[in-house]
């Protein structure tokens, strides 16, 4: 192993020579500055408490194993990719955590909810994956190498460069961070390449909180953070990036307002949270979405453990409207799923509060073409979330037992999607909602302290006067680039816009699910198209399945049936054997089996031989 120190606050350790294919050789070598140090910290800390969780949350299931192998080799990737000093090692990463994701989500297999949830994550990824690796192809055709430092110190030479394609010039820079940025939205579940993660539910509860919070979605806000030198220098792509994500943060914020299943709602909310990190990307403050992405770990795994130890409480139960009254029967968990709504929401001096609140503030200083469009956005989004967040908590620990009375089958029904692992003893009996052990309450403990108090410890270093000193070149901001300086000379109303919104949404929450219950019926039967639109998540998942998934089943069938079964198989072995048989079967006729015919054919065969013989004699 050999060691380089490119600079003081730079350490990456070389492996070995991975490969080497003509001018393309790749090291196998880990990067270790403040970034990846930060996203050690996340990943290592969140997977730590949620293989944790799962030794009480997976008790009872039998393949244990199993799904103690799959979350490690899940860390492990994500752990490649963060260290990665090359493109090429990252891809590595990049895929592990999409194979290790499809095995996750697909952990309980005999349900076929879970087997379509799991091959929809891995399909859609691979669609973005696509864009990521023509982006490290056009990367390493224009710097001739795909080592970061490499790749940065070339950067600033690539801007303007014009590149000829399909007959027209482009530039270079644009189109290839526009190219990274499509496998981001499709690890990261941006608009248009969302609609993988809300079914990745169907995976264990474990596996949502890792996914969802600190892993792999959050990977694609990394590698764009990661390739900041290459994206200073792309503003139209940051644009880009800007509005498309913008549109995330609102369209999954709406989505959410009317879900029922109590993980997906969540998974709506990190959908929404995610466009907020890159949205900070692309009005160009990348240390505020690693901000965002930092705190947005501790909080969004806190609810989804919450949200399994409702479950587990519930016996694997997961519609809202099921449940009901709860916070005197699981104190606990209540209160931990209220400290990561508080934080969620922004309420001042959480963790949230800090991140959100420099988001949007950045979004409304910030002159990048499509700014104001996000901050419109992002904004909105800030009340949408409250609402939703604290409709989950009204509705799941206030109000009347709905539960109360009721058998539960733990087998669970695949049409609610609910959780199936083995409690074939309780079957039957009347509904008791029990508080989770303590090996699963431990980890809510330590995610709701960093919940309340990792913004205010952190915010200094991360984005305050402190950054400067903390990234220490780990991210590249331009020289006309002072977005975190001006963000901090915003008029009040703007200052104080996001906890206005979150006052309003808790307000309008407490309304509807509170003081009084029939209201959200009333607006859903006066507003109906509405409601199903929202409910059906915008038509997403019937516009693709009308758009791709029918004409390629067609076309799949076509070649299947067509190509492969008539034309290769019918005029090749098949048609042969056939033809062989058919053959066969009308010779086969002149076995009889009676003396008659073969004395017959023996008098045929001696009268031919004379005719024979004489007609040749006389010649």
């Amino acid at each position: 192993m050999r060691v380089a120190y490119s600079d003081a606050a730079l350490f990456t350790p070389v492996v070995g020579n991975w490969l080497s294919s003509g001018s393309l050789s790749v090291d196998w070598a880990l990067r270790i500055d403040t970034l990846t140090v930060v996203m050690l910290v996340v990943v290592t800390t969140v997977s730590s408490l949620v293989h944790l969780y799962s030794i009480g949350y997976m008790h009872e299931d039998p393949h244990r194993p199993r799904f103690f192998a799959y979350l490690s080799l899940f860390t492990f990737a994500m752990l490649m990719l963060v260290t990665a000093d090359n493109l090429v090692q990252m891809f590595f990463g990049w895929e592990g955590v999409g194979l290790a994701s499809y095995l996750l989500i697909g952990f309980w297999y005999e349900k076929p909810s879970a087997n379509a949830a799991a091959i929809k994550a891995f399909v859609v990824n691979r669609v973005g994956d696509f864009g990521f690796a023509l982006g490290i192809f056009l990367v390493f055709t224009l710097t001739g190498s795909v080592a970061l430092d490499t790749i940065f110190a070339a950067a600033p030479g690539l801007a303007g460069k014009p590149l000829h394609i399909f007959g027209l010039d482009w530039d270079a820079m644009t189109i290839t961070c526009l190219l990274l940025f499509m496998g981001a939205m499709g690890k990261s579940a941006q608009f248009l390449l969302h609609t993988w993660l809300p079914d990745a539910m169907e995976g264990p509860t474990p596996v949502s909180a890792l996914i969802h919070a600190a892993t792999m979605v959050t990977a694609g806000v990394f590698m764009v953070a990661r390739l900041s030198p290459l994206f200073e220098q792309a503003p139209a792509a940051l644009s880009v990036v800007t509005v498309f994500c913008a549109t995330t943060a609102f369209f999954a914020a709406t989505v959410g307002l009317v879900q029922n299943d109590i993980k997906r709602v969540i998974a709506y909310s990190t959908c929404s949270q995610l466009g907020y990190m890159f949205v900070a990307l692309g009005v160009g403050g990348y240390s505020l979405g690693i901000f965002h992405l930092f705190t947005h770990a501790f909080f969004k795994a806190l609810l989804f453990l919450g949200a399994g130890s409702v479950i587990h409480a519930m016996h694997h139960e997961q519609d809202m409207r099921k449940m009901g009254g709860l916070h005197k029967h699981i104190p606990i968990t209540f209160w931990m799923m209220t400290v990561g709504t508080f934080s969620l929401t922004g309420l001042p001096l959480t963790a949230g509060f800090f991140s959100k609140d420099a988001i949007i503030e950045a979004a409304f200083v910030s002159h990048r073409p499509g700014a104001v469009y996000a901050f419109f956005m992002v904004a909105i989004a800030a009340g949408l979330t409250s609402f939703y967040s604290w409709r989950l908590v009204f509705m799941t620990f206030f109000g009347p037992e709905t539960w109360a009375g009721q058998g539960h089958d733990a087998h669970g029904h695949e049409d609610q999607a609910h959780d199936d692992h083995a409690h074939g003893d309780d079957h039957g009996h009347r509904l008791e909602p029990h508080e989770s052990p303590a090996v699963m309450l431990i980890p809510l403990y330590v995610l709701a302290a960093g919940s309340l108090f990792a913004g205010l410890i952190f915010r200094n270093a991360f984005i305050g006067e402190g950054a400067e000193a903390f990234w220490k070149k780990a991210l590249y901001y331009a020289p006309d680039n002072h977005i975190l300086h001006e963000m901090h000379d915003v008029p009040e109303t703007v200052a104080h816009l996001a906890t206005w919104m979150m006052l309003t949404g808790f307000a309008v929450a407490a309304y509807m699910y509170v003081f009084s219950r029939g209201t959200p019926r009333k607006l859903a039967e006066r507003n109906p198209m509405l409601y199903k639109f929202l409910l059906n998540k915008w038509y997403f998942d019937e516009l693709y399945d009308f758009l791709f998934v029918r004409p390629a089943f067609w076309l799949g069938r076509l070649f299947w049936k067509g190509g492969d079964g008539r034309i290769i198989d019918g005029l090749g072995p098949d048609g042969i054997s056939a033809r062989v048989l058919d053959g066969s079967a009308r010779v086969v006729k002149l076995q009889t089996g009676y003396l008659y015919h073969y004395a017959f054919a023996m008098l045929i065969g001696v009268a031919a031989l004379i005719t024979w013989y004489l007609v040749g004699g006389v010649r």
